[in-house]
């Protein structure tokens, strides 16, 4: 496994290994990308996968395994991921350096 081009804070690697123990994916690989759309132009995607496909790159961080497509990597390299469940609500949070704006609601981002 290569370097990891991100980082997963503690809180976010647990939220993925829970959330896999409950959909019954332990050590599937959480498959990240950034996809058209959304309010600024680029939406993050997150989704489980048993094995990265042929051309992904795969990363081991806090005991999670990641695989991200060439064309993602460019969009999310030094991100942090964090999950966050505070007052104005539950879910991931994509702190992405190379964002230059991003939605309100912080799912979408143009680079």
């Amino acid at each position: 496994m290569e370097q990891m081009p991100f980082e997963l804070t503690e809180k976010a690697a647990e939220q993925v290994k829970s959330i896999q123990a409950k959909e019954n994916k332990a050590g599937w690989c959480l498959k990240i990308g950034v996809v058209g759309g959304g309010c600024s132009g680029l939406s993050y995607k997150l989704d489980f996968t048993e094995t990265p496909t042929e051309g992904e790159k795969a990363y081991d961080c806090k005991g999670v395994r990641l695989t991200l497509d060439p064309k993602s990597l460019l969009f999310v390299k030094g991100t942090i991921l964090d999950f966050s469940d505070g007052l104005n609500g539950q879910g991931f949070v994509f702190n992405n350096p190379n964002a230059k704006t991003s939605c309100g609601c912080g799912s979408s981002f143009s680079a």
